[in-house]
């Protein structure tokens, strides 16, 4: 597990958090800041929609580059070649069969940061957690609150 404050990050998940600041920094800042230059032309901002809108714009940015600035200044990346192939651990490919509904499910095993509950999931997550240290063949119950899920593994790989 990693240490406290540590961002657990792929190499790929990282260089989409960099584009995305990259594009937070050059292009949208830019737009936000002719909206308002645009919003001020109409004269009184007292009671002007557009240049509140813009304001709020401005804000979601700046925080948002604020936010990747700290995520990527403490982010771990994980070098592949520390992705074990023996056990579920984070970074790890899987394929797993969900039981209770017979359908195959692969996967990565991510941070938090970059998980989308589809194709990758959180080494934090109730399913995450059950999964970890896992092994092909192994079959995992995993308590969720709909209930519990039922997991074979079929496949560990990098």
């Amino acid at each position: 597990m990693p240490e406290e404050g540590t961002v657990v990050l792929t190499a790929e998940g990282a260089r989409l958090l960099e584009e995305q600041l990259e594009r937070l920094r050059s292009v949208e800042r830019k737009e936000v800041a002719e909206r308002i230059r645009e919003a001020k032309a109409f004269g009184d901002i007292t009671e002007n929609n557009e240049y509140d809108v813009a304001k709020e714009q401005q804000a979601f940015v700046e925080g948002r580059i604020l936010d990747l600035k700290r995520i990527l200044q403490a982010a771990s990346i994980i070098d592949q070649d520390d992705v074990p192939t023996d056990t579920i651990g984070v970074g790890s490919l899987v394929a797993v069969d969900d039981l209770d509904v017979n359908e195959r499910w692969e996967f990565q095993m991510v941070g938090p940061v970059e998980a989308n509950g589809d194709d990758k999931i959180s080494y934090e997550s109730p399913v995450g957690q059950g999964l970890l240290g896992a092994r092909v063949g192994d079959i995992v119950t995993v308590e969720v609150p709909a209930g519990k899920l039922r997991f074979k593994v079929l496949s560990i790989s990098r």
